[in-house]
């Protein structure tokens, strides 16, 4: 959802991208923002007719070709050539948010707000009106 409202360029995806290029969190307002926009858009129901579900999630060794948004990972999805997008030939980025350090502070944060009782955890499996049920009785509590 995140990519997508970035991508999109709404408002909070262009908030979201600032944070994100410096390195930094994107903050839990923004986050509950894209998360209703998306919401408001079906993207949940998309998922559930296709019964799409979720167990991992690739956090670094990522790599895009910034022209056309193909993505490759070091690991899942390696280019042909490292370094360079299959089909242009021209040199892959890696994203500012993509490296081990960032994932690291990254981590520190989430542990400490783990810690303080600032994470929530929810059952996002659940259908989009008990999750949006469920994410208002955390933020309201």
């Amino acid at each position: 959802m995140l990519r997508a409202a970035v991508a999109a360029k709404t408002p909070l995806g262009v908030k979201a991208k600032e944070a994100v290029e410096k390195g930094e969190l994107v903050s839990d307002d923004l986050v509950v923002g894209i998360i209703d926009e998306a919401l408001k858009n079906s993207s949940y129901e998309m998922l559930e007719k296709r019964d799409i579900k979720f167990d991992k999630v690739k956090i670094t060794g990522r790599w895009i070709h910034p022209s056309s948004g193909r993505s490759y990972h070091t690991k899942f999805a390696p280019p042909r050539t490292l370094g360079v997008d299959d089909v242009t030939g021209e040199p892959l980025i890696q994203r500012k948010d993509d490296t081990a350090a960032v994932l690291r502070s990254r981590l520190k944060v989430f542990h400490r707000q783990t810690k303080l009782g600032m994470v929530a955890q929810l059952h996002g499996e659940k259908p989009p009106k008990e999750v949006t049920s469920e994410v208002q009785k955390v933020l309201s509590s």
